[in-house]
């Protein structure tokens, strides 16, 4: 299997950043909203793979690999079908160190991306809530997205924060290593172990919270689902719009920035840079 080199690997996404910052608008929403399905339908996938190991605590190690085995097919297409990620995105950051673009042009392709991105998450979310699948397992697996959402919505802010550092060090390292694949399968197998890794450990993703957390909130209008989710009264409660975007979509978002951004993107930067087209 042929590979490119780190250097390599460097000046190929600085390229592909300046091509993701020079997209026309409507195209660019497009794609975003495309990968907000892409990691919706992988996050929702995973949930019912996982839900019977989740729900009890002495197989939950176990449902994280169950929910790890499927939830990096939503990156996957996102590679490969081509889609915009926020939190890939954050890798643009190697072309303007690199002087190729500006941060202007870089903070617009995030912030376009990030609202695309909701878009398309939270839609997933609501037609699965309309499907009547979280009534699967006689509602077990409406309990256990109920148990997930209110558990990212009772994160203390250090928490979800240093969470999404980790958590988006291995995306971004996930989609760096796609970049050195030339291949499909090549791809596939680097996004899958580096994916498996980032849901096993249990980290938090800003774009799958996206989905994640909207989805608690409509099962949560079912009281069977509630009943079987386990969830104290203070965590339900907690379970809302507000706590959704304050409690964890943006502590888990900066954390995101920083693991996306500096931790893969600038200091491969500053690693490879006077080598790399940059």
């Amino acid at each position: 299997m042929e590979v490119r080199t780190p250097v390599e690997i460097l000046s190929f996404a600085q390229d592909t950043a300046v091509a993701k910052t020079q997209r026309k608008i409507p195209s660019l929403m497009i794609l975003a909203f495309f990968a907000g399905v892409f990691i919706a339908f992988g996050a929702g996938g995973s949930n019912m793979a996982a839900h019977n190991l989740l729900a009890n605590p002495e197989t939950y190690g176990l449902g994280r690999v169950a929910a790890g085995a499927i939830f990096g097919v939503g990156l996957m297409m996102v590679i490969l079908a081509g889609a915009e990620m926020f939190t890939g995105n954050l890798l643009i950051i190697t072309s303007v160190l690199g002087r190729r673009i500006t941060v202007r042009q870089m903070l617009l392709n995030w912030l376009l991306v990030y609202i695309g991105n909701f878009i398309g998450s939270i839609l997933i979310a609501w037609m699965m809530s309309q499907t009547g699948l979280f009534a699967s397992s006689g509602g077990l697996l409406g309990g256990v997205t109920i148990k997930i959402a209110a558990g990212k919505t009772s994160l203390p802010f250090p928490s979800a924060f240093f969470l999404g550092i980790m958590c988006n060090w291995l995306v971004c390292l996930a989609v760096w290593g796609s970049y050195a694949a030339r291949d499909t399968v090549g791809k596939i197998l680097i996004i899958f172990f580096i994916i498996f890794l980032f849901i096993v450990s249990g980290f938090e993703h800003s774009i799958a919270n996206m989905y994640y957390i909207p989805a608690g909130i409509f099962a949560k209008q079912n009281p069977q689902w509630v009943a079987m989710s386990g969830v104290s009264a203070e965590q339900l409660a907690g379970l809302n719009w507000s706590g959704f975007a304050v409690k964890n979509l943006i502590p888990v978002t900066l954390g995101n920035i920083i693991g996306g951004a500096f931790m893969v993107g600038t200091l491969y930067w500053l690693a490879l840079g006077k080598k790399g087209k940059g």
